[in-house]
């Protein structure tokens, strides 16, 4: 049995970490630490573990294996670093931190201590986005030239969006920062090294953070990519586009079509292709099985993948900011 302890209920994705790791059967959750205590209290005491004040405690601890880490963005740092050196496998929440220099810090320690990481990037872990990479992987679109992926919500328009998630000292940005980065990390997956990018951000209700973004990425295979999210979207599914030389590829929610060189259907050439619709496993999944050495981090959920996404969006916050193109 993997022995877990839980590093903040920070994070909105926290309470579902943890119930997914109760589901598996292969762990036990049996310490909590919050940076708000009256919080992690309650938190331990309806998990059934043990709260402590003090992270130093909790990381000593020899019978803790692993951590699942939701504190504020900006605090990733300080927590990710001090897990590694205390040698426990790593779980985190994405973004991995709010510049690239501490994303490269956390990963060095991660390397150095020799401890399974894994970021939850859940859209890599889906079937239609995974069925789409192997099909870009095939060859079947030719070049790629154009790649747009989508992700939005109404939370400030709607008002419904946590109060929490507008203290950027906490979050290290808006809705680039949050929804943006699951845009950033399909295009980084399909994109590779970044060669310039030029982002726009803005306000529609004059929060304190950016709450509408588009990012631009010309990478240097050739794909330029496009990265939208809002905070200020009404009813928006997740939506990747693939243009390529021999093929074109909308996905719409859970609606797929494709039209390409080798097969065309009747609709203008599109149709609706046959895919396997079983979920691989989640990101969760895929860190117990880690843990327990019976399968290898998969390479679109490690440490160096989460590093390169904190590249786009440090350049991109940066272009926003200098009104500037930014070569990399």
């Amino acid at each position: 049995m993997l022995k877990v302890a839980m590093l903040s209920k920070w994070h909105v994705h926290a309470e579902d970490y943890a119930n997914q790791l109760l589901k598996s059967g292969k762990v036990e959750i049996v310490s909590v630490w919050d940076e708000i205590p009256t919080r992690g209290i309650e938190w331990a005491e309806k998990l059934g573990a043990k709260f402590h004040p003090s992270l130093d405690t909790v990381l000593s601890d020899p019978e803790i294996q692993a951590v699942i880490c939701d504190t504020p963005t900006t605090m990733h740092k300080e927590v990710l670093i001090a897990a590694a050196k205390a040698g426990k496998d790593i779980f985190t929440e994405k973004m991995l931190a709010t510049t690239l220099a501490e994303a490269k810090d956390i990963a060095k320690a991660v390397k150095e201590a020799n401890v399974n990481f894994v970021i939850s990037y859940p859209l890599r872990r889906n079937a239609l986005f995974q069925w789409a990479k192997n099909l870009a992987d095939s060859g079947e679109f030719g070049k790629i030239g154009m790649i747009r992926m989508s992700r939005s919500h109404s939370g400030i328009s709607d008002n419904w969006l946590v109060d929490y998630w507008f203290d950027v000292s906490k979050t290290g940005g808006g809705a680039m920062m949050d929804l943006g980065a699951h845009p950033m990390y399909i295009l980084s997956w399909f994109g590779g090294e970044p060669k310039r990018i030029s982002a726009i951000f803005n306000k529609l209700y004059n929060t304190t953070s950016d709450e509408n973004a588009l990012a631009t990425i010309e990478f240097k295979n050739g794909i330029i990519g496009i990265g939208e999210t809002s905070f200020v979207s009404y009813n928006t599914p997740d939506i990747l586009e693939i243009y390529g030389t021999d093929a074109t590829l909308y996905i719409f929610g859970d609606q797929v079509k494709l039209t390409s060189k080798k097969k065309q259907g009747p609709d203008q050439g599109y149709f609706t292709p046959e895919i396997d619709r079983s979920e691989p496993k989640s990101a969760i999944e895929c860190f117990i099985d880690a843990c327990l050495g019976t399968a290898p981090v998969p390479e679109e959920i490690n440490i160096d993948s989460a590093v390169a996404v904190c590249e786009l969006m440090e350049l991109a916050y940066k272009s926003n900011e200098q009104n500037i193109i930014v070569e990399v």
